[in-house]
């Protein structure tokens, strides 16, 4: 009889993380930063069966940001997270 064994390896390899191109203003930084949080809670909310934006209230994307152990979002980037769920479906 076979019997079951645990593991604590990953099934997949986390991708790995790129440097940012230096030399561009501050103002790309920060913007390109936001898009990439504002991503990764709308796919959350996806996930978790939020498909509409007026679904998404500020207060449950920063509910989801704290599951997620992300800082809390700003408004714009609850803003963006509304907009990527409006145009995603």
């Amino acid at each position: 009889m076979a019997v079951a064994t645990a593991t604590t390896e990953p099934l997949h390899q986390p991708a790995r993380k790129k440097r940012l191109p230096a030399g561009r203003p501050r103002e790309w930084y920060v913007s390109h930063n936001r898009r990439l949080k504002a991503m990764r809670l709308a796919i959350s909310l996806l996930d978790t069966g939020v498909y509409q934006p007026v679904s998404a209230s500020n207060a449950r994307i920063r509910a989801e940001a704290d599951r997620l152990a992300i800082h809390p979002p700003s408004d714009t980037t609850c803003r963006m997270v509304r907009a990527l769920i409006r145009y995603g479906r």
